[in-house]
């Protein structure tokens, strides 16, 4: 009954979706811009919803409560407050001169803007090729996800790759039709219906578990002592700064995000955005993060490191069947949400960043945005089978299967290593073209080698660690990256048609 009802709320909201879809498509005009950003007309509820549905994935409502029961209650530090403020604060930073810039020279994408910067549409293809190397495997993880969780529901009577099929399937239908505008349209019923359900399901728990909190302080006293010990355990001040600076970061240029920063209608609708993230941030993360927390006081048995997740194990304890499935449903919904913003980004930067350069730059906006539908398709289709052929078994695919599980772990960090040299594109005059190649590529080759080399000791200390110091590998990649932009920006020239004053003094409109 449980699997059937869950299924029936996954198959409902995918209705809605494609539903929403239609609707918008009914308004949508047939440009790149009216796409991709929806014309630059998102209020600040559907811009705040949708960049926060899009942040959801299982993470949220698998990952985050995991970590919080095995690491202890800080998780809520490390995500809620930590990467609510930081990434306020690149919202602002970063979000705000890209919006300016975006609303003077009607930029749609992060490479496009650096390339008019710099003159440059090799730059311009860097950018979108580092992005979408980061971001397809990342898409896969989703959707890899999504089949393994109807297959569990369902007791693997609907296969994995039926139902990773039938999902990618709908976003596909949805995505295509609608855009950006019938996702915001989504993101933002779905996204209230989630703060909803986390906070009942929070009460809930505490109603049902006899003694309320006395009750769980004391199992937690117990069973976990250390959690009444700020910053026990794993929660060093380094693991923590590295773990809150490298996501908010890399989530400052995942493109699915970054792109969102020119979509606001008006200055005061990005600013009110930002100052109020903080607080949603806050508001999804503290229910979901203690729900976990206190399953270590509740006796909960979850074999984490086995994949089986606790959120679910508490809500099947404490709360109806119903119920249940419909928290775990939202969730498979938020992991979505996420997927579909990831396509339509990836369709945009390959069409407008490798495609339109590289292939045909006198493409009309309205081949355009057939072309950036059809990418939608491919980008989808070719993520699709990659994950099915990896869960397969097929030749090699264990080891293709655990490398890209590898990638999408280290995705934030990566897309990370973009941000020092966009900022100081943005903000110093003095920056130059093979600054900013050197700034993009010597990080990212730095970290992914690190990362993917194998472990090489030198007087018995390994030379490639994902930490020195207790600080994350990552941070040092980022330092390297603002570090060489800057050496090699002060000893080259200018290259021709550079254009050093298109980020300076601009004026909100």
């Amino acid at each position: 009954m449980s699997a059937a009802l869950q299924m029936g709320i996954i198959v409902g909201y995918l209705l809605v979706a494609l539903g929403v879809g239609l609707v918008a498509y009914r308004v949508t005009e047939r440009t790149a811009e009216d796409y991709y950003l929806a014309s630059r007309t998102f209020g600040t509820v559907v811009l705040l919803f949708t960049v926060f549905a899009t942040l959801l994935s299982a993470f949220t409502f698998f990952g985050g409560p995991d970590n919080a029961y095995a690491l202890g209650p800080e998780w809520i530090l490390v995500m809620g407050l930590m990467d609510g403020i930081i990434f306020a604060l690149l919202w602002y930073v970063v979000g705000y001169k890209q919006w300016l810039l975006g609303q003077r020279n009607g930029y749609i994408t992060l490479g496009e803007m650096l390339g008019d910067r710099f003159a440059s549409r090799r730059l311009r293809g860097l950018i979108a090729a580092v992005s979408l190397f980061w971001l397809f495997p990342y898409v896969m993880l989703q959707q890899i996800g999504a089949g393994a969780a109807i297959a569990g529901l369902t007791g693997d009577a609907v296969p994995f790759w039926v139902g990773a099929s039938l999902i990618t399937t709908f976003m596909i239908i949805y995505v295509v039709l609608a855009g950006i505008r019938g996702i915001a349209w989504t993101d933002t019923l779905q996204g209230m219906f989630m703060l909803s359900m986390v906070w009942l399901a929070l009460a809930w728990v505490l109603l049902s578990v006899d003694g309320g909190i006395t009750t769980i302080n004391a199992g937690l006293q117990a069973n976990a002592p250390e959690f009444f010990a700020l910053g026990g355990g794993a929660y060093t001040p380094q693991f923590m700064l590295t773990f809150a600076i490298s996501i908010a970061f890399g989530v400052a240029m995942f493109p699915q995000i970054n792109q969102r920063f020119f979509a606001a209608s008006s200055e005061t609708v990005l600013k009110r955005s930002f100052a109020l993230w903080p607080v949603l941030v806050l508001v999804l993360f503290v229910p979901a993060f203690l729900l976990g927390t206190w399953a270590a006081g509740l006796g909960i048995e979850a074999n984490v490191a086995a994949g089986e997740s606790v959120l679910p194990i508490v809500l099947a304890e404490y709360t109806p069947t119903w119920f249940a499935a419909l928290v775990i449903a939202g969730a498979i919904a938020a992991m979505m949400s996420s997927s579909d913003s990831m396509l339509l980004s990836g369709s945009s930067y390959f069409t407008r960043d490798i495609y339109r350069p590289f292939v045909n730059e006198r493409l009309s906006p309205r081949a355009e945005d057939r072309l950036g539908r059809i990418g939608v398709v491919v980008f989808a289709v070719a993520a699709l089978l990659t994950s099915i052929w990896a869960e397969a078994g097929g030749i090699g695919a264990a080891t293709v299967g655990s490398l890209l599980i590898d990638i999408g772990d280290l995705a934030f960090s990566g897309f990370a290593q973009l941000t020092g040299p966009v900022l100081l594109a943005l903000y110093w005059r003095g920056t130059t073209r093979a600054g900013m190649y050197a700034g993009v590529l010597v990080p990212q080759v730095v970290y992914i080698a690190f990362n993917f080399l194998p472990e090489t000791l030198v007087g018995g200390v390994p030379l490639f660690a994902e930490s020195y110091f207790g600080w994350g590998l990552s941070l040092y990649a980022m330092l390297l990256g603002l570090a060489i932009t800057i050496a090699v920006s002060i000893v080259t020239a200018r290259a021709p048609g550079e254009k050093p004053d298109l980020t300076f003094d601009l004026e909100s409109e």
